[in-house]
């Protein structure tokens, strides 16, 4: 048995690495458990096929903190982002295609060939959409106030809500848009070309086991939009060496700060004492001991897994019961000899270096959610592939490449008794077909793959149905209700327990808030005045 320390982190994906720093920079004594032999969690580069390396589960850049990034030091420490030269480039079903990004101009005047009216609506959408975003970027990195919290949480709540109070009355009509309405509602009041309203509602079903007619899907869009790369609000971009790039610097920043990382480490269990969290036992039966545990895991994962039943209330158990996950994803890395050869687009240019997206409409994204539901995935699946070798050439033999395929409405869980174990194969099969069909080169070039479903993402990275986002981004799972009402601000119900993963505010993405907001929460409850509240 280990002496005991300050805090015990259990997860070294990148809010354990973000909670960690911050708390050792601070003075405490900090150990982190990762269970896998490379720390980071779902943001890790690895070698997936011999000579190809790539980001293998998150893969792309935008929502991460410029503050975390800052306090982190991680551009002194190697880590450069490259910008999209686009944002989005989507072939349509006719033969043609739609290039979303490069500066208002160009999208614009890619807009008018579909739409001259949604060519010129798009500045106002634009602006409405950046008005909403600022309103979250302002809430990212704070706690929310906490239900049952008194007059504390209440002048929280004035607080974080006088922003929103003192916006015009047309932007908080935006708010409330966005925050209840279906992807299609809200995209139908801007846009009428069906490419264009595909072009954005792609972003409301990344992660989101939904159609984008389901109600608050509008919300996920957002999620997507309101971070930022080098400055430049709204924008994506590639690590270069991949995302373990990121994860890797802030390791470095964490042992620099003092923390010891300690990996092939599982942890089987929180070990409670009289209704105290205390430590951690591994799977090995060393138990790490600490005054305060936080968890960089999912809810569903700690409260039915980590926490004996008994250390839980059953009305909480209930609500962790009723907690929705599964985000219907389903990830490939993909080896290629040449680059893909689009009939729409042929030849080499900047849309190898955007995400391309394989969604024409929003029906055909319903009728993706609509057949994952009944038969598991859809006859013709949504993919989102980026190239990061097209900008980063650390990741394949020179003239070759890797992709990424990013696919969406993929059953967590698969009916009649199916498993993803033997589903697999057959479905990564019908994704390459489906990138084949528009990119006829595509299936010959394939030189190896990795395939990861649902399954597989909870197997390897500890995602909970495949859940990326550690919980479904709905309304009644945000803010200062995730993972639940009464434990928005980052405290377990559990005395010395801490939730500081994609489970809590703001959610899902690689962001680093959550881990940033539960370092300063497990802070101020070591203050005077925190030790005052927790006495009373």
């Amino acid at each position: 048995m280990s002496a005991t320390l300050d805090a015990v982190i259990i997860g070294g994906g990148h809010n354990g690495l973000v909670c960690a720093f911050y708390l050792a920079k601070a003075g405490l004594k900090v150990r982190v458990l990762e269970r896998r032999a490379v720390v980071g969690g779902a943001a890790v580069t690895e070698e997936f096929h011999p000579g190809f390396r790539n980001s293998v589960a998150s893969y792309t850049v935008s929502l991460l903190q410029p503050k975390v990034i800052a306090d982190m030091g991680l551009a002194a420490r190697g880590l450069r982002i490259v910008e999209r030269p686009i944002s989005n480039f989507l072939p349509q079903e006719d033969g043609g295609y739609l290039k979303l990004g490069g500066g208002l101009e160009r999208t614009q005047t890619a807009f008018r060939a579909f739409s001259a009216r949604d060519a010129e609506a798009l500045p106002a959408y634009y602006d409405a959409l950046e008005g909403v975003a600022d309103v979250l970027r302002a809430l990212a990195l704070k706690a929310p106030p906490n239900a049952g919290g008194g007059v504390r949480a209440l002048l929280a709540v004035a607080a974080q809500g006088r922003p929103i109070a003192r916006l015009p009355v047309a932007r908080q009509r935006d708010i409330l848009d966005i925050f209840t309405k279906s992807a299609r509602a809200f995209l139908d009041g801007w846009f009428e070309s069906e490419a264009v309203k595909a072009a954005f509602g792609f972003d409301a079903i990344v992660g989101n086991y939904a159609s984008p007619d389901t109600p608050g899907s509008a919300y996920v869009l957002l999620h997507h939009v309101f971070g930022e790369v080098n400055g430049k609000k709204g924008a994506w971009g590639h690590a270069i060496g991949g995302m373990g790039a990121i994860t890797q610097g802030m390791a470095a920043a964490c042992r620099e700060a003092g923390v010891e990382i300690s990996l092939d480490a599982p942890v089987a269990r929180v070990i409670v004492e009289k209704g105290v969290a205390i430590g951690a036992r591994l799977e090995s039966g060393e138990e790490v001991r600490g005054k305060a545990v936080i968890a960089n895991v999912g809810p569903r994962l700690l409260y039915e897994k980590l926490i004996d039943a008994s250390d839980l209330a059953p009305e909480f158990r209930r609500r962790v019961a009723g907690f929705r996950m599964g985000s219907g994803t389903f990830r490939m890395n993909v080896a290629l000899s040449e680059l893909p050869d689009f009939t729409c687009l042929p030849g080499a240019g900047e849309h190898h270096q955007s995400g391309i997206i394989i969604a024409p409409t929003l029906d055909y994204m319903d009728r993706a959610f609509s057949d994952a539901r009944r038969f598991g995935w859809s006859q013709r699946p949504i993919v989102e592939m980026l190239i990061p070798s097209t900008v980063d050439d650390s990741l394949a033999p020179p003239g070759q490449h890797v992709a990424s395929l990013f696919c969406q409405q993929f059953a967590p869980v698969l009916l009649d008794g199916r498993r993803w174990e033997d589903e697999r194969e057959a479905a990564a099969d019908l994704i390459i077909d489906t990138v084949n069909a528009y990119a006829p080169n595509f299936k010959a070039s394939v030189l190896g793959r990795q395939v990861l479903s649902p399954a597989d993402l909870e197997r390897v990275f500890g995602l909970t149905n495949g859940d990326i986002m550690h919980g479904a981004m709905s309304l009644d799972q945000l803010w200062a209700a995730r993972p639940f009402l009464g434990h928005g601000h980052y405290r377990g119900p559990i005395k010395g327990l801490y939730m500081c993963g994609a489970g809590t505010h703001p959610g899902g993405g690689v962001t680093g808030a959550p881990g940033h907001n539960a370092a300063h929460e497990v802070l101020a409850d070591r203050s005077f005045l925190g030790r005052f509240r927790r006495w009373r």
